[in-house]
């Protein structure tokens, strides 16, 4: 196998060949057929995530064909595809497990970040955490479901039963999320980086009521927001600009430190969560469900080895929608 491997913080990837890869016991080996790339990557690769294990292969919106079963395995097939989330294991008997919130396990592993990811041509995966995709839709669509789908959808679910939803930071996720608030019925308004009239034409293709600057106030106070852009001091923009009882929600697993506010922006009791991974019935409910919910992932594509360069552009903000890598 070929993968683009991390093998120091910071480091440009590395073209690597490795042995073929086999599975072990409740594992599946899959040969890759796309893989997004997603700010949690740059996150990785930057050192901005507690406890990096190097070398290790970036990667967590897998999409592939299952090409071995590991001892155990039941429920899928050889060739069946799959998809591949940044939740990779869980260890099933902690407090939060118990309790079905598997995605604050104890003790979980991490697709990319702390067991080796997509960007390749071919991985291992737990078999539990591998969701059945079907035949409908190409792979390279599919792969941004795999995060920017699942957290977004996750985040949209946290975000509660109002109708006027602000998206901050105007990417992978939200382009997604966009089209889904939009087929329940919400108002969507999104919000970009200050100037980038790219980005808030992209958002209005897609149907939005309203496209501006981080650094504006919406036309009408939200009932939600929901912060992608990993810019801490977005927190207070999106309180401002959401209505009483309004929710913030940060969708983020990284974000910059958030600056003081007044107590104002809280009071009438407007809130502010967090969203944390995913579990396996988000994984389902999603996936299962986004062939009827007539989402159109927007995707620039990018050669395996040129995994570099699609990083760069995503810090660089150079691209809409989603980066997908492509062995």
């Amino acid at each position: 196998m070929y993968a683009m491997v991390l093998k120091k913080i910071g480091a440009l990837l590395e073209w690597t060949e490795l042995p073929d890869p086999q599975p072990g016991p409740g594992e599946i080996a899959m040969e890759v057929s796309a893989c997004g790339v997603c700010r949690t990557d740059l996150h990785v690769v930057d050192g901005e995530l507690p406890n990096p294990q190097v070398p290790m292969i970036p990667g967590h919106e897998i999409v592939g064909r299952v090409s071995a079963l590991g001892d155990g395995v039941t429920g899928l097939q050889v060739g069946e595809r799959v998809g591949i989330p940044w939740l990779g294991h869980t260890c099933g008997v902690c407090r939060y497990c118990l309790e079905q919130r598997e995605n604050l396990c104890d003790h979980p592993l991490f697709t990319g970040y702390t067991r080796n990811g997509g960007f390749a041509t071919h991985a291992i995966a737990d078999a539990r955490f591998a969701f059945p995709l079907g035949e409908a839709g190409g792979d390279i669509g599919l792969a941004p479901l795999l995060c920017a789908g699942l957290i977004g959808w996750r985040a949209l679910s946290i975000a509660g039963a109002g109708k006027r939803l602000g998206l901050y930071g105007f990417g992978g996720a939200a382009h997604i999320l966009a089209q889904v608030a939009q087929g329940r019925g919400w108002t969507v308004f999104a919000f970009t980086r200050p100037g980038d009239a790219t980005s808030q034409a992209f958002a209005r293709s897609l149907g939005v009521s309203w496209a501006g600057g981080s650094e504006q106030r919406p036309p009408e106070p939200l009932d939600a927001a929901i912060i992608f852009a990993p810019v801490g001091q977005l927190v207070p923009a999106a309180l401002l600009a959401v209505g009483k009882g309004g929710r913030v929600v940060c969708a983020g697993i990284y974000m910059s430190d958030i600056p003081s506010f007044a107590y104002e922006l809280l009071w009438e009791e407007r809130q502010l969560v967090s969203v944390a991974n995913l579990t396996r019935q988000d994984g389902l409910d999603f996936l299962g469900g986004a062939p009827g919910m007539g989402i159109k992932t927007k995707t620039t594509i990018y050669p395996l080895r040129e995994a570099n360069q699609a990083l760069a552009d995503l810090r660089a903000g150079r691209f809409e929608g989603a980066a997908v890598l492509v062995p």
